[in-house]
């Protein structure tokens, strides 16, 4: 982030986006846990190891989106909430983008609104833990 398409997905680096999560985690009240990786059995991993850890995920799949019934899988089998972010508006992009394999099992999508996607995801999830 920050360097591929910025026209696309803007200048903000994932460190960046990282700490305005913080700050509004600090102020919702929520604790954040960040994690990257390109490697798709690590994201299984990551998301096996949130079951019974965390109130909820706030993923962004990438093109992982599109292709992963793994990533599938582990998200059927995690107990929170799951929200599925895009920082750009797939649905106006190319039409492979349109069709997500995660959105029949996650929480809710957001998508379109750059790094704000995920601050917007935060509030929703913590909207929901709110009225449950």
């Amino acid at each position: 982030l920050g360097k591929r398409e910025p026209g696309i997905y803007g200048h903000k680096t994932l460190a960046d986006i990282e700490n305005e999560c913080r700050q509004l985690g600090d102020t919702l009240g929520m604790e954040c846990r960040f994690a990257q990786s390109n490697h798709e059995g690590e994201l299984v991993t990551l998301i096996q190891q949130a079951t019974g850890e965390t109130d909820a995920i706030i993923l962004n799949a990438g093109a992982y989106t599109h292709t992963s019934i793994a990533l599938y899988d582990a998200l059927s089998n995690y107990d929170g909430l799951s929200v599925e972010v895009h920082i750009s508006n797939v649905h106006a992009r190319e039409t492979f983008r349109h069709k997500s394999i995660l959105t029949p099992i996650v929480t809710g999508v957001i998508a379109g609104f750059g790094s704000h996607s995920y601050l917007a995801a935060m509030h929703a999830v913590s909207s929901m833990m709110a009225d449950s």
